[in-house]
């Protein structure tokens, strides 16, 4: 098609001095055929173009029916003049039908045309204007009205829809001539051999041409700034805890880190339970450890020293300090049940890894620091900020002699890596840290302050039942990987970033993030 039209293009050039217009040229043809035209004469510089966009109002179909008959009002008018004794309200759908008695009778009494009369409608006025029908009329012609009022006022009524027209302005360009003269694109052997090389029109290379996109994979937003985050973890002497078990127990989620079996957190609403099997073994050896664990890892230190963890001990521990108390701690005085701490669980928090790594640290109990980045569920409703799956980005640090003090000092040091220099401290509450404290980022694109994350040092009644001293301190902090990436990528519905919802074309075409650092 582009190819006939080209000549019909040349031809409408040819009789005219100055630029036509594609819209009164070629009213019926798409833009994009008219496009193609122009593209592969402009290719040659035989023509030049300018695209123009504009928005015209065209008229539904009862709007189309309004302007060849008359308006809703201007019915329910005509259908009152003629009942000279007046019309009662309940014969007026069957006259001028249902729809117009229901639309234009109020019009009708708003443009003061007619008026009740008990259960009677009477004229008020001998003749009128149809008002509307003229708009539509002025619109019907013109695809457009000057008075931008009357546009709004009828797409209110849905009797206009706007829509985009893309035209074309074209003039001659330095090597118009009337006939399009056809290029050949290869050089054959054939045109060698019988010499007709030398007459025929050889089309020229175009070296500025974009060459076709290359398919490949891409990160995931998610993972490039997991991918930032790791790195600073690194660059302050932090280890990767492995995050491999998606499935925990009750007693690894909740019962070790010294929160009650009555705690809402652990109602079916909040968190997802495993039906089969219905219960696990208490805590036990790993039959294999694994193998990606970070070099120095106190997996590693057990089997160099020598030391061995007492897990049957470290049960009878964690009861204790639930039902009756322990090491200083009155406990929550409740009956423990096994059966509660021996449930599957999807795992809330990554908080149980770091349980578990702290727990073989007391086989050497040192200076450690260590951290995870992955998946953890819980039972949300979701929404353009909840997913029922998130990621969660922990650090934990033991060493002897900590404070609150450092904690918040530490903060400022961590989060100013992130590009975030302006923190607020909020005391909080969790079972298994005390004291907690929220943490505020001011944000300066949204100009406000945002929850970024939790902290808190761990309670004695978790630390001690693991075998830990008494005056080591362990920090804790976490925060989410999903809410830093929506900042720095502006998305503003979680689904667009994570699920079944993700428009791939945003995966590929994602900037890669850098997180700012001092």
């Amino acid at each position: 098609m582009a190819g006939d039209l080209t000549a019909e293009v040349l031809d409408a050039l040819s009789s005219n001095e100055g630029p036509i217009l594609s819209a009164d040229a070629f009213p019926s043809l798409p833009s994009t055929t008219v496009k193609s035209a122009l593209d592969r004469l402009a290719s040659r510089e035989m023509v030049n173009y300018r695209t123009i966009d504009r928005e015209e109002a065209v008229l539904t179909e009862e709007a189309e029916s309004i302007a060849a008959h008359g308006s809703h009002e201007a019915k329910v008018f005509e259908a009152v003049l003629k009942a000279v004794e007046g019309l009662k309200i309940t014969d007026l759908p069957s006259i001028v039908g249902k729809e117009s008695a229901k639309v234009g009778q109020g019009k009708a009494f708003k443009e003061g045309w007619i008026k009740k009369d008990k259960d009677l409608l009477r004229a008020n006025t001998k003749s009128i204007t149809d008002v509307t029908r003229e708009q539509l009329h002025t619109i019907q012609d013109a695809r457009t009205h000057p008075d931008q009022k009357v546009i709004l006022e009828l797409r209110k009524r849905k009797l206009v829809t706007l829509q985009k027209v893309i035209s074309f302005e074209i003039s001659k360009g330095p090597k118009y001539a009337r006939e399009f003269v056809k290029e050949e694109t290869d050089l054959t052997a054939d045109m060698l051999a019988s010499g007709s090389w030398k007459n025929v029109h050889l089309k020229p290379y175009n070296f500025k041409s974009k060459g076709a996109i290359t398919p490949s994979g891409t990160l995931h937003p998610l993972n490039k700034v997991r991918h930032e985050f790791r790195q600073i973890f690194f660059e302050m002497g932090f280890e990767e805890m492995p995050t491999n078990r998606f499935v925990e127990t009750g007693f690894w989620n909740f019962d070790a880190l010294f929160v009650p079996q009555q705690h809402p957190a652990r109602d079916l609403q909040d968190t997802f339970y495993i039906s089969d099997p219905p219960e696990a073994d208490k805590p036990r050896v790993d039959p294999n450890p694994p193998s990606h664990l970070p070099n120095g890892a106190p997996t590693l230190l057990t089997q160099q020293k020598g030391g061995s963890l007492d897990y049957d001990q470290y049960w009878t521990n964690v009861k204790q300090v639930h039902s009756s108390g322990k090491y200083g701690s009155i406990g929550y005085r409740y009956p423990f049940k096994d059966s509660e701490a021996l449930r599957l669980v999807l795992r809330t928090h990554t908080t149980a890894i770091s349980t578990y790594m702290l727990h073989k640290l007391a086989v050497d109990p040192r200076p450690a620091r260590y951290f995870s980045i992955d998946r953890v569920f819980r039972n949300e409703t979701v929404d353009a900020t909840h997913l029922a799956e998130f990621h969660q980005v922990e650090g934990v640090i033991a060493d002897f002699g900590l404070t609150l003090g450092g904690l918040i000092g530490f903060m400022q040091v961590f989060f100013a890596k992130m590009g975030i220099h302006k923190l607020r401290f909020k005391p909080a509450y969790n079972p298994y840290t005390e004291p907690s404290m929220e943490i505020f980022g001011f944000h300066d694109g949204l100009d406000r302050w945002v929850e970024i994350g939790n902290s808190g040092m761990f309670r004695p009644e978790m630390l001690e039942p693991m075998g830990l001293p008494r005056d080591m301190r362990v920090y804790g902090w976490g925060l989410s990987l999903e809410r830093p990436t929506m900042i720095k990528y502006k998305v503003k519905n979680i689904r667009e970033l994570l699920g079944h919802k993700v428009d791939l074309n945003f995966i590929e075409s994602n900037p890669a993030v850098r997180l700012e650092k001092d």
